[in-house]
């Protein structure tokens, strides 16, 4: 009997699912999802991932119980459970969703083609995002992306549609404790997995907490609601980036109509989430585009800029929350506990990493990709090097952890909350502590270097010396002169405000990109 196999990788859902749709047109269909040991082995795996995709497949398998097909479960790498599927029950036909993961993945999907090749089974895919496979120039890609966006969404299959068949084995899912799971760490308050609670989070977004995404997605304090909280769910696939985009647009014209200040609120927040939707594909296309940018420098002229010059002690207490800086530690804090911090606060992170610590960005890098429980690597990877100043063509933003906590916990409620040693502290001295005099630690109930961490580097200082050598770098004319052809591979050409190559290389939608 001739049937297809529907793989699902990072689009766990039925609604909007092209290769689903499409094998149950041409007859009976295998839905099969592959543990795979060898991606929970990589270094940016986390329990929470693991934990997350884990709901998410339940709900998975409950959508397609209501088409009338059934989940199939098989541990294994891919080609083996190919190879060992096809053996027992030849197959013709593959269909997924092309997706643009980590190296792993990359490779494990080279290995996929060359297995179907050699067996002469055919393998179809169907672009997920906004994301085009072989780009041949940037010029035309926000108009692809247009396209794609505003193509009608497939209805899941009707159940007398769907002819289901099931494996010839039977795998069991494997307990965590059983994988080689780089971080064991499951986050007490992180956002459950699934379709059921991401359109649950989708409709609330739309529906209400969009009115404060204007102008409160930069706040610790208040981007915990403001932001869309919607990227989790786009990462496994549970929600498609085409769904989010014309639920938005049709809350949007439903909108219209209301003049109350509310409605308008509302209408002002969902503009600005739109005009930020499309800089989560923008990344991923870099990623798409230049595999390499996961572990090496976008600019190889940044090469040997941070790799010689490793300091293990800045880097273990950066992860143990311990840098002696208020805002940075309650932000590592909130993300052992929730699994998730508002981009700005991953940008001062980054920036903290990469400028006062002189940390290179990979290490750096993986530790964070375990932290985020929306990691997505075509965006991670990107914002890593950028942030650290090593994509040549973007501004050097530096973060001073000082003037951010001002910014944008006044009033230290965020600090406090998160590093309770600090809530005896005076404003004056609550994000600067290390400035207190020993009576006044005293009478605060916390010694700096004792019951808190005292600040690794003097930071005025370091920052300096670490935009000095970043500029420097920066002056030289092989350097510049590279920058040009990464701009062209790379660049947006979305936007007036950037179609100006030599001015400030990325604006607020750039910096608030993963704030979806």
């Amino acid at each position: 009997m001739s049937y297809t196999v529907v793989w699902f990788k990072r689009d766990l859902r039925v609604h909007d699912h092209a290769p689903l749709v499409h094998a149950a047109a041409h007859g009976p269909v295998l839905c099969l999802y592959v543990v795979e040991p060898s991606l929970w082995a990589q270094p940016d795996s986390a329990l929470q991932h693991y934990q997350f995709l884990r709901e998410s497949l339940r709900d998975l398998a409950q959508q397609l119980r209501s088409c009338g097909a059934r989940l199939q479960l098989a541990l294994g790498e891919v080609p083996e459970v190919l190879a060992r599927l096809h053996a027992l029950q030849p197959f013709a036909r593959l269909v997924s969703h092309e997706e643009t993961g980590n190296g792993a993945t990359y490779a494990r999907d080279l290995a996929v083609a060359r297995w179907c090749r050699r067996q002469g089974v055919a393998w179809q895919e169907w672009p997920q995002h906004g994301v085009v496979r072989r780009l041949p120039s940037r010029e035309r890609w926000h108009g692809l992306w247009q396209a794609h966006m505003q193509a009608p969404c497939l209805p899941p299959p009707l159940p007398a549609s769907l002819r289901s068949i099931s494996l010839p084995w039977s795998d069991t899912w494997p307990a965590p404790e059983t994988m080689e799971l780089a971080d064991a760490h499951d986050p007490p308050q992180r956002q459950r997995g699934g379709r059921t609670p991401g359109q649950q989070v989708l409709h609330d977004f739309l529906h209400m907490r969009g009115a404060w995404y204007r102008g409160g997605i930069s706040s610790p304090l208040t981007a915990p609601t403001a932001c869309s909280r919607l990227s989790p769910y786009l990462a496994l696939g549970c929600l498609g980036m085409r769904e989010v985009v014309q639920a938005t647009q049709l809350r949007q014209v439903q909108l219209k109509s209301a003049d109350d200040p509310r409605a308008a609120r509302l209408r002002q927040g969902l503009a600005a989430f739109m005009s930020r939707m499309h800089w989560h594909c923008h990344f991923i296309q870099k990623l798409e585009s230049e595999p390499e940018l996961e572990w090496r420098n976008l600019h190889r002229g940044y090469d040997g800029l941070r790799e010689y010059a490793w300091n293990p002690a800045h880097f273990d207490a950066l992860q143990a929350g311990q840098t002696g800086w208020p805002i940075v530690d309650a932000c590592v804090a909130m993300l052992r506990e929730t699994g998730w911090v508002n981009f700005r606060m991953r940008a001062m992170l980054v920036s903290v990493a990469a400028y006062p610590l002189w940390l290179h960005w990979r290490p750096v890098g993986l530790w964070l990709a375990r932290q985020f429980l929306d990691y997505e690597p075509g965006i991670h990877w990107s914002q890593m090097q950028m942030q650290a100043g090593t994509t040549g063509i973007n501004t050097t933003r530096v973060y001073n952890p000082i003037k951010q906590a001002q910014d944008h916990d006044p009033h230290g409620v965020f600090v406090r909350r998160w590093l309770p040693a600090l809530r005896r502290v005076p404003d004056a001295w609550l994000f600067e502590p290390w400035r207190m005099a020993p009576d006044v630690q005293a009478r605060c109930g916390v010694r700096v270097g004792q019951d808190i961490a005292a600040p690794l580097v003097d930071l005025a200082s370091a920052t300096k010396a670490a935009k000095a050598r970043i500029h420097a770098l920066r002056n030289q004319e092989p350097i510049r002169a590279a920058k040009a052809a990464i701009v062209e591979k790379h660049g947006s050409r979305h936007g007036a405000h950037l179609r100006n190559r030599n001015n400030r290389g990325a604006s607020a939608p750039l910096q608030r990109c993963l704030d979806l």
